[in-house]
């Protein structure tokens, strides 16, 4: 048998191509390098580049859109074609003509997303509250910069942003534009990036201003007393909770509840919505009311539809006689988005690092940047008033004695020896030789001398007071306050949005809509429910099931009650009496799989009447061990209807026991022992899905089978069974105390 050659010493002529080129293909890469060069790239450029807006309020796809339109000329000039736009923003922007025609249509007037528009429209540009009324293409509709933009460019020019290259490097653009408001602020904002997201609620314009100059005044003034919440094109009511609000102003997160406007036509028994929260559209309420209407959980209504015209929104919905619009409304509020919450999430790119901010850090930090713009303006005019006066100079000493400077010219031979010979015969440098030498003989007089002069005291003066500007923090402060007072008093709109108060608020209880009388309620062990009322009762006592079945739990309760339905999957599922419909003794009842919509081959095992939750539930698992959860720990804010996790899944289930007070339970196991213990040397766990402690050992081959109250047990020598602790192994049963009277799971 040849002998096996190492890997160094294979001749690779000997090998077979078709495996070489097999194992070329496959090349072990680690995870964290593939992350590292291929992902992190992606993901980097994904939240800086693309979907979190920087300090002066814009993504770089809003930038690089408004930029091309300003140097377009679009700021002051007339209109354009939307398509002439878009095609010149590729130059910056080449994502694809869509991307950036979208953008144009939520910066625009028409479309209506923002309180402050930037783009003034002309055509058809959809509505931000309709999901199906789609925007014209760009060669049909028309734009140019809304008057506002001048805010948002003034003094681009002077040096108060950097530039950047464009993705091919053919041309420059702003790394950030210099708003001479908090943009940031004003403009709602949203958008996904990878592993985080930011959305911004926006403001109203003149309350941000106002608030910006109380800050500069004051950074540790109350920002509730000039910003008194969001603003939304859409109008609406804003239910105000001061505590929510504050939290927003302080961490940058939290969410703000918004309601529709409406009012009653009483002639004509409608009630007509014209304002609806900025979150959601009309189509999403009309789909959710038809489908509340369909499930019979709301009956007042006759007929609603949309009645939107070019005046601006409207859904009618026509009433029922005698409904009681007021509690209509607070039942729509409660179910639909008519009453919708809006999130905030002030995550902003600063330095090139995501970080979430709450109001008066994100004014921090807007105002240094605005105060170094500010800073960066006036150097620049500094520079050009210094250059000036530098010229002018070098003109004033040539213009003392004009004979000799065109005695100078005169003489010299060649026109390449004027600019040296100026330099030396006064001793002024390059620049100002050559500025001197442009002037035309027309301008050598006394008026054009002497106002020359004056000119040049005036610019050293000038020059100081900018010069004092820069050394004074005070100073440049005022400019900024100026500058903000200005846009509130030229470009500030009232609020659209209406603040009411969360008291003045009717909240629709659905409990008070349900008729409440008393029922006998039975849960069968294939899962079968039958809630039945006393009468129905009285006249037939005697309960259907089909072949095989049997009663699991009976108990008397009301129509209001909710009940909890705990299955054989670990999960629970909550509803209220009133959501089955009164049946008689003679029917099998409400098959429980298919009517709460449990999973496949999912069955329920025991049922509870949580009331008030005060109480808590003892599982007893097949292991020997018992975990006792507090009732409050399935008591859920919203109305959600499956709780998973309900309980452990470590070891079988073998009872379930509702406590509402301490009492001694007997259990029973399969070797066969019992053991009698109370209820009160169980300790309340935390976490629904507890594994519990041991309570009963148990030998390998045997395990728990059932629980019940003692009461309720056949045990006549109770204290052989009882034990003052836990685990214990229990007593063997004896035949006078083995008789069957009880099933494992019980209520």
């Amino acid at each position: 048998m040849p002998k096996k050659k190492r890997p160094e010493e294979i001749d690779h002529k000997e090998v077979n191509p078709n495996v070489m080129g097999l194992h070329a293909a496959v090349v072990a890469q680690p995870i964290t390098d593939t992350l590292e060069v291929n992902y992190m790239p992606y993901a980097m450029s994904v939240i800086v580049s693309r979907a979190i807006p920087e300090i002066d309020g814009f993504k770089p796809s809003h930038r690089k859109l408004l930029y091309t339109m300003y140097k377009m000329g679009l700021l002051t000039g007339a209109r354009t074609k939307s398509a002439n736009i878009v095609g010149q923003t590729m130059r910056l922007n080449p994502h694809g003509d869509a991307a950036i025609y979208d953008t144009m249509v939520r910066l625009s007037v028409g479309y209506g997303a923002l309180l402050t528009p930037f783009v003034d429209s002309k055509g058809n540009f959809g509505k931000s509250y309709s999901r199906d009324m789609a925007w014209a293409a760009s060669r049909y509709t028309e734009a140019k910069l809304a008057p506002i933009c001048a805010e948002i460019f003034k003094d681009i020019d002077n040096d108060t942003v950097d530039f950047i290259d464009n993705y091919d490097n053919t041309m420059k653009e702003p790394a950030l534009l210099p708003t001479t408001f908090p943009n940031i602020l004003v403009s709602a904002n949203s958008g996904i990036a990878v592993g985080m997201a930011s959305q911004f609620c926006g403001f109203n314009l003149k309350e941000v201003c106002d608030t910006t100059v109380a800050y500069l005044k004051n950074p540790d003034c109350a920002l509730t007393d000039t910003l008194l919440g969001p603003d939304f094109p859409t109008g609406g009511e804003l239910i105000c909770e001061p505590a929510a609000l504050e939290e927003i102003y302080r961490t940058g997160r939290g969410g703000v509840k918004v309601r529709a406007k409406w009012r009653y036509v009483k002639d004509e028994n409608l009630i007509e919505i014209y304002e609806i929260p900025y979150s959601t559209s009309i189509e999403a309420i009309l789909d959710k009311v038809a489908e509340l209407i369909k499930a019979g959980k709301i009956k007042e209504i006759a007929d609603m539809r949309d009645e939107t015209d070019r005046s601006g929104l409207k859904l009618t919905i026509d009433l029922k006689r005698g409904v009681d619009p007021d509690r209509l409304m607070a039942k729509l509020f409660k179910q639909t988005t008519l009453q919708d919450t809006c999130s905030c999430n002030f995550n902003v790119l600063i330095a090139g690092m995501p970080k979430v901010l709450g109001v008066r850090q994100l004014l921090e930090e807007w105002c240094a940047w605005r105060r170094e713009s500010v800073r960066r303006r006036v150097y620049f005019v500094l520079g050009k008033k210094k250059d000036k006066l530098h010229l002018l100079k070098g003109l004033k000493r040539i213009l003392l004695d004009i004979d000799k400077a065109i005695k100078i010219i005169r003489e010299t031979a060649e026109e390449a020896e004027v600019i040296p010979n100026l330099m030396i015969g006064f001793g002024i440098d390059q620049t100002q030789a050559e500025y001197v030498a442009e002037i035309k003989l027309r301008n050598i007089n006394k008026e054009y001398i002497l106002k020359r002069v004056q000119e040049t005291d005036a610019l050293q003066d000038e020059i100081e007071d900018l010069e004092d500007l820069l050394e004074s923090p005070q100073r440049l402060k005022k400019v900024i306050i100026s500058e903000l007072n200005e846009v509130s008093k030229k470009y500030g709109q009232p609020r659209r949005t209406t603040l009411i108060y969360s008291h003045e608020v009717e909240v629709f209880d659905e409990e008070d809509t349900v008729e409440d009388y008393p029922v006998s309620v039975f849960l069968s062990r294939e899962g079968y429910f039958k809630k039945i009322p006393p009468a129905s009762l009285r006249m037939n006592s005697e309960q259907k099931y089909k072949d095989g079945d049997t009663l699991r739990q009976t108990f008397e309760t009301s129509n209001a009650s909710e009940i909890m339905f705990f299955t054989d999957r670990c999960q629970v599922y909550k509803c209220r009496i009133c959501d089955f419909e009164d049946l008689k003794a003679s029917v099998l009842g409400d098959y429980l799989p298919t009517k709460l919509g449990m999973d496949p081959e999912e069955s329920p095992v025991f049922a509870c009447l949580p009331g008030d939750y005060s109480g808590a539930l003892l599982f007893f698992f097949e292991n020997g061990k018992a975990a006792r959860v507090n009732l409050t720990a399935y008591q859920t804010t919203s109305n959600r209807r499956k709780l998973t996790g309900a309980y452990s899944d470590k070891s079988p289930l073998a009872a379930i026991c509702h406590l509402n007070e301490e009492e001694e339970l007997a259990l029973y196991s399969s070797e066969p022992r019992a053991l009698i213990f109370s209820t009160a040397l169980l300790t309340p766990k935390t976490t629904r899905s507890t594994q519990g402690v041991a309570v009963m050992t148990m030998k390998p081959k045997y395990h728990l089978e059932k629980a019940v109250p003692l009461a309720e047990s056949a045990i006549v020598n109770q204290s052989r069974y009882r034990v003052r602790s836990v685990p214990a192994a229990g007593s063997l049963l004896r035949g006078e105390d083995s008789e069957e009277k009880q099933i494992g799971l019980l209520d």
